[in-house]
């Protein structure tokens, strides 16, 4: 994981020391509980909404089943009010012994109010790359790795069978570079009735096009690098595809096709040939009156993509932390991560439940969908950077890019203007 600041140094004596927190009475348990010698309750936070809380619970309750000692509160907090109120009880020394995080863990991890996981793992032998793949450990800093991925799906590309049989169009796959895709975009365009793409004007999309021209956001030495040569040429490159191409909607033709529309309703509307977002979009589309499917991302001069998800992280105020990465680590298992495709919540971040036959035809699945295009993408996945101003940089983003989007211009200055407010938000690595 590259970083961007250095903090006091975190070694195996954190871990220990968060270790050492069991033998403290656990909250109305008794020191029996604390030592492990008696029944313990961890408290879990999650986001979302009545699929993820059935989701979370079901495998709550198959981890319980598993043994005897160990029991979890499960709170589901609404994704608007999350971050707070998890900094709150945090702040007032009430953390919950497991919590969801995202791009904002280092949020947390930098301010030393989530724990390294390194010790755990290695006592629990529980080997990252080989259960998660690249994104095993996208949830570090520092060189520690501070939350266990939980849901982890590739951005992919939704694509209208109807309109590309229609404009004898090939459909879309990994081996397609930007030419091709291009290329596509303008046959699949009629102009003033359907465009040929979504368009890229959020970060997860136009961040792709930058990993795959070879940049980076922020670089290896932990420095912005927004204004490089390589993120420049893919920005512009993603920008003209609506601007100069006319290939992809502008704001004010989205907002022609009616209220709240973007990339995933549009293309549920037919507007738009093809879509890049996530897993999501699937189920909003299983009773669509068209044929659809899905792909990998194409590529520039190299393969790369971003890829949603969640990570699952023990706070500082767990006094039972030997326990919650139990938890964590059965969480993440074949067993409980099946839960999550079962009731189509979104993708398992496990790689043996993304090859599995549940994954890859699901019972759900009201048509045939090349679910395989989420194992194939992983092989690919960049890793984004997940600073601790992680919420600056994206505000520094939007902060300057919004007018370019709307209405075009030149990526360079745009982006110039992005790396000078970056260079004074992220603090130098030393």
């Amino acid at each position: 994981m590259r970083t961007t600041r250095s903090r006091v140094a975190r070694t195996g004596t954190a871990a220990l020391a968060a270790l050492g927190m069991l033998t403290l009475a656990a909250c109305g348990g008794g020191d029996d509980a604390a030592s492990g010698d008696g029944p313990v309750t961890l408290t879990m936070t999650v986001w979302g909404g009545d699929v993820d809380k059935k989701s979370y619970q079901e495998r709550v309750d198959l981890f319980e089943a598993s043994q005897d000692e160990v029991t979890i509160d499960l709170q589901l907090i609404p994704g608007d009010q999350y971050e707070q109120k998890v900094q709150t009880m945090i702040a007032g020394g009430d953390g919950p012994d497991i919590l969801q995080v995202a791009e904002g863990v280092n949020v947390y991890s930098s301010k030393n109010q989530i724990i390294p996981l390194d010790d755990l793992a290695a006592d629990a032998g529980l080997d990252l790359e080989e259960r998660f793949g690249p994104v095993g450990g996208l949830y570090s800093y520092e060189d520690s790795v501070y939350a266990v991925p939980d849901r982890s799906g590739a951005m992919i590309v939704y694509y209208n069978k109807d309109m590309f049989d229609a404009a004898g169009v090939e459909y879309p796959a990994a081996d397609w570079t930007w030419q091709d895709a291009q290329a596509a975009m303008e046959k699949l365009t009629v102009p003033g009735q359907q465009w040929g793409y979504a368009g890229a004007g959020w970060w997860a999309q136009w961040w792709s096009f930058a990993y795959q021209n070879g940049g980076q956001i922020i670089d290896d030495a932990g420095q912005p690098a927004a204004n490089s040569p390589e993120v420049v040429e893919a920005l512009q490159w993603a920008n003209d595809l609506t601007h100069v191409h006319h290939v992809a909607p502008t704001a004010a033709e989205y907002a022609d096709m009616g209220p709240d529309m973007g990339g995933d309703p549009a293309f549920a509307a037919q507007k738009v040939a093809m879509n890049t977002t996530g897993f999501w979009a699937i189920n909003s589309l299983l009773e669509a009156d068209f044929n659809w499917d899905i792909a990998p991302m194409w590529q520039g001069p190299e393969q790369a993509v971003s890829a949603f998800g969640s990570g699952l992280a023990i706070s500082r105020d767990s006094e039972h932390a030997e326990q919650a990465f139990e938890a964590i680590d059965f969480l993440t298992d074949a067993e409980a991560q099946a839960v999550i495709i079962k009731n189509a919540q979104d993708v398992p971040a496990n790689l043996e439940v993304q090859q599995s036959e549940a994954f890859l035809t699901p019972e759900w699945a009201t048509r045939e969908v090349n679910m395989a295009a989420f194992g194939e993408s992983s092989d690919f996945v960049f890793t984004s950077p997940l600073i601790p101003e992680w919420n600056e940089m994206q505000a520094a983003f939007t902060d300057n890019l919004e007018t370019f989007w709307n209405e075009g211009g030149d990526a360079k200055t745009q982006l110039d203007m992005v790396q000078k407010k970056l260079e004074t938000v992220i603090e130098p690595a030393s």
